[in-house]
């Protein structure tokens, strides 16, 4: 019922509605001037007057147990309902304090009374219903800036909220005390509060929220199974004693720098941002510091903390995100799965002896100079750019990738013995280690697993050494390594050397043209090949043994052997799928013909070769050409039944004519580009999608 007068004749006519067992009035005017809205019936058990209107009220209903009148303006109420257990005066502003206690005490059996936001309640009305209504349970009084709650007394009370009240002090805590069957307390916002000592067996649940004044938590509560403490800017101190407690979270703690946990259940916590928190704090979460079933501890931006020693057997996830001060860190954790270490930029000695780690990443460490590692289950490790790293004991058995560019101070000793540490990996990463030298190298040979080594922006100059320890390598990287020679690489073309490998990579590296021509001549098992960059490139042609050009056997064999051209057509193809030779500057021609047996052949780059004037391939399944930006191309011929991608940007010597005869023979040709052509701008692109019903995209500087 509600939206209107309801007067004297509607209550009148409940008494005879003897069925009625719940009643909900919203938002109307009761009674009728200045008379007494009475209530009166002999069944109802529930009555709900929601933000109406009264002078008085009289409720007498012998029957009713729960009472709401929430929000109601009234200045006077009157109770006669002896068997009421529930009573709720929530935001009644007009009620005075003498007239909740006269309601309230009139109810012997009350077990739940909120009187929030009543601002005119006291401690003696407390004191007056603790007296008249001993099984009260459940109390709500927030938001009621007069009571401080010294000296009430509320032996059965199990749930207590006081939010928002201003006359809660420290003092406040030998009352709450008292109610030694508390479960639930909220004492959010009480700005006076100092500190809080209980010691309550049957505390379950409790908040602390926006306390600007609170210094100090010392709580001991064996079933206590979940506490909120946010927003305390000036909390130091917390000692909690719980034998069921799980999960703790104390995050932006600023003043934060003593925590005593006996807590032999917990699990997790989380103390994100608790700036002055202490190296003495490994000392709570190590074994035998009173958490012994701790599985996952959040330590991030701890910015106090310099010195991190953690000694647990149940520790599985750590956190230290953040943690900028943090010099040094010793992990003796077996069971841990999972550490962050992101913005830990000034660690500088880690040893994780032992850990369970899987996998770890350590390469966001810049300062790192000292790592001992000792990890039965770790099988990848990045440790890459770890630039001042020189002493490193790993010894994980199981590891299989290992990660150490840019480590510039790691040393032969150091991988030496991790190679007779780690005998399972089988990638290895060495990029701009500047100090490794030929023992390390020579020390590979423990590896028998190896497939792939990255030396790339090495010193490097004699191969041999991996030649003799590394014969099972697949993937070999030499990128920018400016001091290998060309006789560096003979064993690979002439004697036969790493028989198994696919792939190599020797971009930005001096080697001259004969041995390039010697690698793709002879090295036929090379799936993947990149020259990008190479200065001494000139030219890639390759024919028969009796034209006039340079001649590139199929065979293991000395390049200065003649090779007939029935000898040619009788070898098997290679294997070659891609061929990178992005940005060599001084090559002019590249010539493929069916003869060279490229059949395998897939992808061509030549991005930016400016100086590459003629291309002729003859490629079965060449897939992917890319001339782009080789500005002195003139001649283009292609007989590539299957190419579908020709990219051409910006080849502006390049003529039209020239391109619809190369494009005659590539009938699947489905995306083309030649964008940044000059000479090509008037080519009939309507003719040609006609021509060739395959083609679906055409980027022109014409095409919008």
């Amino acid at each position: 019922m509600g939206k209107g007068q309801l007067g004297g004749p509607f209550f009148q006519a409940l008494s005879e509605c003897p069925l009625l067992t719940a009643l909900t009035v919203n938002d109307a005017s009761l009674g009728s001037g200045i008379q007494e809205a009475t209530i009166k019936h002999g069944g109802l058990r529930e009555l709900h007057i929601f933000k109406c209107r009264a002078l008085r009220i009289s409720v007498r209903c012998s029957q009713l147990q729960i009472l709401s009148l929430r929000r109601t303006g009234m200045a006077h109420v009157s109770l006669n309902c002896p068997q009421l257990l529930e009573l709720d005066f929530q935001s009644c502003h007009k009620l005075s304090d003498n007239a909740i206690r006269q309601a309230a005490t009139a109810c012997p059996l009350l077990a739940k009374l909120d009187m929030s936001s009543c601002s005119c309640v006291t401690d003696e009305t407390l004191r007056d219903i603790g007296n008249s209504c001993p099984s009260l349970s459940a109390l709500d009084a927030s938001n009621c800036p007069n009571i401080s709650f010294e000296s009430v007394k509320l032996p059965m009370l199990v749930d207590l909220r006081l939010l928002s009240c201003e006359g809660i002090t420290s003092a406040s805590m030998v009352a709450i005390a008292y109610s030694r069957l508390l479960e639930a307390l909220q004492l959010d916002n009480c700005s006076l509060l100092t500190s809080v000592s209980l010691d309550l067996p049957h505390l379950k649940n409790m908040s602390l929220v926006h306390l600007r004044k609170f210094a100090e938590l010392n709580l001991r509560s064996p079933v206590l199974s979940y506490i909120k403490v946010s927003r305390c800017s000036v909390l130091h101190r917390v000692s909690i004693t719980s034998t069921t407690l799980q999960k703790l979270v104390l995050q932006k703690q600023e003043s934060l720098s003593s925590l005593s946990l006996q807590c032999h259940n917990l699990i997790d916590v989380d103390l994100s941002d608790c700036e002055s928190l202490t190296n003495a704090i490994c000392e709570v979460f190590s074994d035998g510091g009173g958490c012994p079933k701790l599985r996952s501890l959040i330590l991030d931006n701890c910015e106090s903390l310099s010195i991190v020693e953690l000694n647990s057997s149940s520790l599985v996830c750590l956190s230290l995100a953040g943690c900028r001060s943090m010099t040094c860190l010793r992990l003796s954790c077996p069971n841990l799965q999972h550490v962050n270490l992101d913005g830990c930029d000034h660690l500088k000695n880690a040893a994780f002896c032992p850990v369970g780690l899987e996998s770890l990443n350590l390469g966001i460490c810049p300062k790192l100079s000292i790592l001992c590692i000792e990890a039965p289950n770790m099988s990848i490790m990045e440790l890459k750019g770890c630039g001042v790293l020189s002493e490193a004991s790993i010894n994980c058995p199981r590891l299989t990738s290992l990660d150490a560019s840019f480590c510039r101070q790691l040393v032969d000793d150091s991988l030496t013995c991790m190679t007779g540490a780690c005998p399972l990996i089988e990638h290895l990463i060495l990029s701009s280690c500047l100090s490794i030298g030929i023992d390390g190298l020579s020390s590979l040979h423990c590896l028998h697993k190896l497939t792939l080594l990255d030396l790339s922006y090495t010193f490097l100059i004699n191969l041999k050494p991996i030649f003799d320890s590394c014969p099972q390598l697949k993937v070999l990287k030499l990128s920018a390594c400016k001091y290998l020679s060309d006789s560096s690489l003979d064993a690979l073309y002439r004697e036969g050397a790493l028989p198994l490998l696919v792939e190599l990579d020797l971009s930005y590296s001096p080697i001259e043209q004969n041995a390039i021509e010697g690698l793709l001549a002879c090295c036929s098992n090379l799936v993947n090949v990149n020259f990008n960059g190479c200065t001494n490139f000139q030219e890639l042609v390759c024919e028969s043994g009796d034209s006039g050009s340079v001649d590139m056997p199929v065979d293991s064999c000395p390049p200065s052997s003649p090779i007939k051209n029935e000898e040619i057509s009788e070898q098997p193809g290679r294997l070659l799928e891609v061929l990178n030779c992005t940005g060599c500057p001084n090559i002019k021609k590249v010539v493929i013909p069916l003869i060279a047996n490229f059949s395998h052949l897939s992808k061509i780059n030549l991005n930016l070769s400016t100086n590459l004037k003629e291309v002729d391939l003859t490629c079965s399944n060449l897939l992917t050409l890319n001339l782009s930006n080789c500005s002195s191309l003139e001649v283009l011929k292609l007989d590539c039944p299957r190419l579908t991608n020709l990219q051409l940007l910006a080849c502006t010597m390049l003529q039209e004519e020239e391109l619809e005869s190369a494009i005659s023979l590539c009938c699947a040709l489905e995306v083309l580009n030649v964008h940044s052509c000059p000479k090509i701008n008037a080519l009939d692109f309507g003719r040609l999608r006609l021509v060739y019903p395959s083609l679906k995209r055409i980027q022109s500087s014409l095409i919008s």
